[in-house]
């Protein structure tokens, strides 16, 4: 099956453009992550501290009354996750001053005392301090660097040192640009997302990878044309595989998105962004930066100025 044929569209004539909006997405994640380092952002209770709380109901309960309950009980900022059957509910409360002990057990007694009628078994609790909370940021930040230093050593060694700069730069990019959209929605930014920004770091190299296997196969051949000619030619004989693999993709998260459950679906969304904003980056952004690269390497004033140096 052949869905998408042969193509011959010039992606490099139109980085330009993508390099302009590929700045203004990055900027929103720069900004995100400068909101999320001084804690403006919506952080979960992973990273400021909280507790979480799951309990399974013998009967289904309404929503609004259990937020009543909660709120009389002092939790009126508690927020609340009802799963399918109204029974189960996912039950969280950041840390409002420095201690977080016994919230979980207080909270278990606020809605014993409420639903006196419908007795409910505690399945989880947890808590989690602000110290502990700051301690995961500075580890979740180690996390994204180490995976992006990872990635320049190891596509450095498979190719060359431009190509590691240029999947870094994409790479790092797909995780700002989704990072700032789930700002600007107002997203809880937790463990679980971060997990999904190193997931989808993890799929765009991938896709990155294939793209580039392709442009170093297609210089080893010699082919005739200049560079943006073979650049260009390479990216359209891998793109019906591209489109394919993030379009199966896409149906196997949209499905996580809709079956899963509250717990993950942000998480599925932040892959479904990555997705989209990965096979973007890998057409439109990393290869267009080996381009750009080896085109100012090759211009005369760039080669006789490295000349003179070697010289001296």
């Amino acid at each position: 099956m052949e869905i998408v044929g042969k193509t011959n569209i010039d992606f490099l004539g139109l980085r330009r453009v993508a390099f302009i909006g590929s700045t203004l997405m990055v900027l929103l994640g720069l900004i995100a992550s400068v909101q999320i380092a001084r804690g403006q952002a919506n952080l979960g209770i992973d990273f400021v501290g909280g507790t979480s709380v799951q309990v399974l109901f013998e009967r289904p309960v309404d929503l609004g009354e259990v937020r009543r309950v909660l709120a009389a009980g002092g939790f009126a900022d508690s927020e609340l996750q009802q799963f399918v059957g109204g029974r189960r509910l996912f039950i969280r409360m950041k840390a409002s001053g420095e201690s977080v002990a016994g919230t979980g057990a207080k909270i278990k007694e606020t809605l014993t005392q409420g639903f006196s009628d419908n007795p409910f078994i505690l399945e989880s609790s947890n808590e989690v301090g602000p110290v502990i909370g700051r301690e995961l940021q500075v580890a979740a930040l180690w996390a994204i660097v180490i995976s992006l230093l990872g990635i320049v050593t190891y596509i450095a060694w498979r190719f060359e040192f431009r190509f590691g700069i240029a999947a870094t730069v994409a790479t790092f990019h797909d995780v700002l640009v989704v990072l700032g959209i789930f700002f600007l929605m107002g997203k809880e930014i937790t463990l679980l997302i971060v997990t999904a920004l190193l997931t989808l770091a993890g799929y765009s190299l991938t896709d990155t990878v294939v793209v580039f296997d392709r442009i170093r196969e297609n210089f080893r051949a010699r082919r005739r044309g200049s560079l943006a000619e073979i650049i260009n030619a390479s990216i359209n004989e891998v793109l019906s595989r591209t489109i394919m693999t993030s379009l199966t993709t896409l149906l196997a998260i949209f499905a996580i998105f809709l079956l899963g459950g509250e717990v993950l679906r942000d998480f599925s969304l932040a892959l479904l962004f990555g997705i989209v904003v990965g096979t973007y980056s890998s057409v439109f952004v990393a290869s267009a930066i080996v381009y750009e690269w080896r085109v100012r390497g090759r211009r005369p004033g760039v080669r006789a100025k490295r000349q003179a140096q070697s010289l001296h």
